[in-house]
């Protein structure tokens, strides 16, 4: 896919703090219960922390208990792009920022209980939270 937003991982690597990059850029993913994003209660939007695009509303995210963020749909149907992801001996559903093609973590049909019954498990450092005003 072509992104909107395209740059090196030169470039990538001077704007991002290393965690973020090498979440953002290189799949991997932070341990669970350590991000700072998992117990924001606030109102307000979720962006990639790497190109600002909007992702997530505060108002879609709910409890999963996985140690991670979780959303049960994104901002707009066009902000996350879904691809297949056979890594780790398992298929999963990889989560991208629609803008950047960062990754930002994985989609899994168990949002038991939210109106669309998906977890978008997101990592905290793939994320910045902007507070409603």
């Amino acid at each position: 896919m072509t992104y909107e937003i395209k740059k090196s991982d030169d470039e990538w690597r001077s704007e991002l703090p290393a965690d973020s990059f090498a979440i953002l850029r290189q799949a991997a993913t932070e341990p669970a219960w350590t991000g700072a994003l998992l117990d924001e209660k606030r109102d307000g939007v979720y962006r990639c922390m790497a190109c600002k695009n909007e992702l997530f509303l505060a108002g879609t995210k709910f409890e999963s208990g996985s140690g991670w963020p979780s959303f049960y749909e994104s901002v707009r149907p066009d902000a996350v792009e879904l691809r297949e992801d056979r890594s780790h001996g398992s298929v999963r559903t990889e989560a991208l920022c629609a803008k950047c093609g960062s990754h930002l973590g994985h989609v899994f049909p168990d949002g038991f209980g939210t109106p669309t019954g998906d977890r978008y498990c997101m990592n905290s450092l793939a994320l910045e939270f902007e507070a409603d005003s």
